[in-house]
């Protein structure tokens, strides 16, 4: 089985973009919030049939772990009320994919994170995702400010009533922020990878795993600039007096392949170690573009972890056996079905 750990539902119906909009102008004028938008089945079919499950089927690929729209959670937009219903709708709405595609789709859901409000506002949600939709994993923005980073670090203490419940629930969670308002930071370009770099740095300099030996975190798009800095970081994990990274920070922590060239790929497989990489594609996501040096799409990264020629258990690990091992939930959705 191929499992693809890093899939956002970008295709949405148009109703629920258009309730989106509203929402922002009834808080922007004081008003009510409205009522959620009527979507049908159908609807679901026609936004998930002609995208994902399309390019899932001719990739090769046989599941998504499935979320929102990252860029859409834009947290800084709105208040906490505002957040929570939007968090709602966007987690039912793929509530309804993996009921309708369950062999090919399993849920993630987007939080109800708002700039200064605890994140122990974001702990009921998820709560409801795992127990009541049977999601397998959230994601988690270390920066709801929208690239102002206003909060805490993610080793601080204020975060620590959310982890507890991770760890209660066996959920890993995606480090993943939404877009950015801060002009200096491109979304996808500068602020995604920014702030996957930034946990990671975050991870090195705090103790987060002495206190939560069983956190789990995936930090995407490979990594962020982790993977081509790997000396530095091992340097300064050295130079703040902490133990060797293999210890400190990766037994916990893991990278996807959301990386769109094949030098890319390749320098994440020399440097990190085979037990921590998990596949991913993020499509339809950042860059969907067709690559004019290869000809095939950019975010189709299963093509270049098959030319990296894995011996069979390392490529089961990267397509299949690392997913289950961090997601125990899907582990479990999938042995349920003989699987």
């Amino acid at each position: 089985m191929i499992i693809d750990c890093h899939g956002h539902y970008t295709t949405a119906p148009e109703p629920h973009q258009i309730f989106r909009q509203a929402q922002i102008e009834a808080f922007e004028a004081g008003r009510a919030l409205p009522e959620l938008p009527s979507i049908s089945d159908d609807q679901i079919r026609e936004s998930i049939e002609q995208n994902q499950l399309k390019l899932l089927n001719e990739r090769g690929a046989d599941m998504t772990i499935f979320s929102p729209r990252a860029s859409a959670m834009a947290h800084h937009i709105g208040d906490d009320a505002v957040s929570q219903q939007w968090s709602r709708a966007c987690n039912d709405l793929i509530k309804r994919v993996v009921d309708l595609y369950p062999a090919h789709f399993i849920g993630v859901c987007q939080l109800p994170q708002s700039p200064g409000v605890s994140i122990e506002r974001s702990v009921g949600e998820l709560e409801r995702c795992v127990n009541e939709l049977g999601f397998v994993g959230c994601n988690l923005n270390p920066d709801p400010s929208g690239g102002h980073w206003t909060s805490r670090p993610l080793t601080d203490k204020s975060w620590y009533p959310f982890f507890e419940k991770m760890v209660e629930l066996d959920v890993p969670a995606m480090i993943h922020v939404s877009g950015s308002c801060n002009d200096n930071f491109h979304p996808t370009g500068a602020h995604y990878i920014n702030a996957d770099t930034t946990a990671f740095m975050q991870f090195i300099q705090g103790d987060l795993f002495k206190d939560f030996p069983d956190l789990r975190f995936i930090i995407p798009h490979g990594g962020g600039a982790v993977p081509y800095h790997w000396g530095r970081y091992r340097g300064l994990a050295d130079m703040l007096k902490q133990p060797a990274l293999a210890e400190h920070v990766m037994k916990n922590v893991y990278f996807d392949t959301c990386v769109y060239h094949q030098p890319g790929i390749d320098l994440l497989f020399e440097v990190i170690d085979i037990d921590n990489i998990l596949f991913g594609s993020e499509m339809v996501g950042a860059v969907r573009g067709i690559d004019p040096q290869t000809g095939y799409y950019f975010d189709d990264t299963k093509r270049y972890v098959d030319a990296l020629k894995l011996s069979e258990p390392d490529r089961h690990k990267v397509f299949e056996g690392n997913a289950r091992r961090v997601y125990p939930r899907l582990d479990a959705s999938l042995k349920a079905r003989g699987l």
